[in-house]
């Protein structure tokens, strides 16, 4: 997908009315849009990194690809942009439709013993393609209105050419068990048998 220049004014008539969904230290970073398509801008960190020659926008679109691909639900990217500011660029997509795994599981009558087959299949599939994904964790994976797992804020993404070996996938579950913990969820979430299902000794 080809970036084209999006103007200052034409993103401010684009985030006119959109609702913000996620900001960081330099302001707005995640706009859906009144189309119910969401607008993600990306910004350049360091001036020299590798995102100078591969942008975390471009990644992310590529990512999103390459899951689809292999069968994986997730966002549908629309649109890449270059934005006025030096370091930006942007991303416009179609959300993956559903809840999350976070949203759901604050529901009362949510219950890990049915979600947690189809989680482990999930994780296990993306170990099997050799997916090493770092933002693992309930908050980006969403549950779609027929019942299939997908992912969401996918940039942050390896593509290995055979399975995960045991040590990356040992370490992907860990960065797991860390967001569980930093949420407060190890009361509720089976850590546990996620760890056996996908580490069996």
């Amino acid at each position: 997908m080809q970036s084209s220049r999006l103007p200052q004014a034409t993103l401010n008539q684009m985030i006119e009315g959109a609702r913000i969904l996620e900001t960081d230290s330099f302001g707005p970073k995640v706009y859906l849009l009144q189309d119910g398509n969401i607008l993600k801008l990306f910004r350049r960190k360091r001036f020299f990194s590798s995102a100078l020659f591969r942008p975390y926008s471009k990644r992310f679109i590529d990512n999103a690809v390459e899951l689809q691909r292999l069968g994986v639900p997730t966002l549908q990217s629309l649109a890449f942009y270059q934005l006025h500011t030096s370091g930006m660029t942007a991303v416009l997509y179609r959300p993956l439709p559903g809840e999350t795994l976070r949203q759901l599981s604050g529901k009362d009558d949510f219950n890990w013993q049915h979600a947690l087959p189809e989680l482990v299949e999930l994780i296990r599939c993306l170990h099997t393609s050799g997916i090493y994904f770092r933002s693992l964790h309930l908050g980006n994976i969403v549950v779609t209105p027929d019942n299939q797992f997908g992912l969401i804020d996918v940039s942050d993404m390896r593509f290995l050419r055979a399975p995960l070996p045991r040590h990356l996938a040992k370490r992907n579950l860990q960065h797991f068990a860390r967001y569980i913990a930093r949420e407060q969820l190890n009361g509720t979430f089976p850590m546990q048998a996620l760890e056996r299902a996908l580490l069996p000794a």
